[in-house]
């Protein structure tokens, strides 16, 4: 992984302050509007089209996110969390009002990137992508009205901070590996009084969140 990867990486992971800090329900959709359950044909790759994404829009996604926090050996990066099947899931939902700010900013980001690299974001390699979203951070993309570059990319970034360390139940973090990443425990049953006073990081199994014990609530 290079240099500038494991820098963002190592960021990304930086911002999160508290991983329960993220779950909570004030940063994210609402989960009783917004669960895996309730869209089964959601997807967590980039291929076909989401809940919001088409195709071409959902590819584009998961290449952005997945150079904000790629993946390495042992390492979960954005694609493995199913970040892109949370932005898509949001946006579909109580981020409704994000859908043109999207629009608008991946049909910038293509057009930018046309007219630079003669190729699509999707399309461009891993050392162009970097270059890309560089310029967004650094507002000297140019071409972009509304949102601006460096709203765009602020944007996606926080998004993708939220779909990789918010509860599974927003349709990201699969299989908890944010959690894992930064040793944040989830939801346990029980804390002994040995767990409380423990100042070693808390390993025990199993994780569990708000999509596990809704699926053990009894029904009515």
């Amino acid at each position: 992984m290079s240099k500038r990867r494991a820098t963002r990486r190592a960021f990304l992971k930086g911002a999160v302050v508290g991983a329960g800090s993220v779950a909570s329900a004030g940063l994210l959709p609402d989960a009783s509007a917004q669960t895996v359950e309730q869209h089964p044909d959601a997807h967590a790759g980039g291929a076909g089209s989401g809940t919001f994404f088409n195709a071409h829009d959902a590819a584009t996604v998961a290449a952005f996110t997945e150079r904000l926090m790629p993946g390495a050996p042992g390492k979960p990066g954005a694609r493995d969390a199913g970040v892109l099947n949370y932005i898509d899931l949001a946006l579909s939902g109580a981020y409704a009002e994000l859908q043109e700010f999207y629009r608008r900013g991946l049909s910038q980001l293509d057009a930018y990137c046309r007219k630079t690299y003669n190729e699509p974001f999707v399309r461009l390699d891993s050392a162009r992508q970097d270059a890309v979203i560089t310029a967004l951070e650094q507002g000297k993309a140019d071409g972009f009205t509304w949102p601006t570059a460096q709203e765009f990319f602020n944007t996606v970034r926080t998004h993708t901070i939220e779909g990789l360390f918010a509860d599974p139940v927003y349709g990201g973090n699969k299989d908890f590996a944010g959690w894992r990443l930064v040793g944040f425990p989830g939801g346990q049953a029980v804390y002994t009084p040995a767990d409380l006073q423990n100042r070693q990081a808390f390993t025990r199994a199993p994780m569990t969140g708000l999509q596990s014990q809704a699926a053990k609530a009894p029904t009515t």
